[in-house]
């Protein structure tokens, strides 16, 4: 099984691994979110469920092994293996077909959550060029959404083979019940909100 995981290009872990930032998570973050909230219980902390990302193949319309390209990037950069996603109905203006390949998707719990998250913040997000920190806009759901432009942004992904710089989505659900328990959850983990100048 681990060879065929490795095979696809996902990353294998050891068993009983347990990601430097679950530990963070539980040591750290929970005791502090609890004196900010003032939470009788750590039940009630917000915590982070999965990670999606998204990325949308406008072209795959005309060309299916843009979909290809793009599902072994996402594979590569996330260590799980990403799957196609169709689109649902027929739009004649895009030449689009229900059932036709528009991009690729992938959902990431626990130990791999926890890994592209430490990946993400550590190494990726300061590779960007002018990077100044991401915006801080929640969706009012416990959820919050960054946007990607390029996929070069990634170690993982060799600038000399890139056929094409595609765009993601990478979406964090938490079990916070409010923007501010959720921005204070992703900040105490690391991901670098704007600074405001008051």
């Amino acid at each position: 099984m681990a060879k065929k995981a490795q095979a696809a290009g996902e990353q294998v872990l050891p068993a009983g691994y347990v990601p430097s930032l679950a530990k963070t998570y539980k040591e750290e973050i929970v005791p502090a979110l609890m004196k900010q909230f003032g939470y009788s219980s750590i039940m009630q902390c917000p915590k982070l469920v999965k990670i999606t990302i998204n990325e949308g193949v406008g072209d795959a319309t005309g060309d299916k092994k843009l979909v290809e390209v793009a599902q072994q990037e996402l594979t590569a950069i996330t260590g799980q293996k990403a799957i196609i996603t169709t689109s649902r109905k027929d739009i004649s203006n895009f030449k689009l077909r229900k059932g036709m390949p528009i991009g690729v998707k992938v959902t990431l719990r626990n130990v791999k959550m926890y890994e592209f998250l430490e990946r993400l913040i550590r190494i990726t997000l300061p590779r960007i060029r002018d990077f100044n920190g991401i915006a801080e806009k929640m969706d009012g759901q416990g959820n919050y959404t960054l946007g990607v432009k390029e996929q070069i942004i990634f170690p993982e992904i060799d600038i000399e083979k890139i056929t094409k710089i595609l765009g993601m989505e990478i979406t964090f659900v938490t079990t916070a019940k409010t923007d501010e328990e959720c921005h204070a959850l992703l900040k105490a983990f690391g991901l670098p909100f704007k600074k405001h100048n008051n």
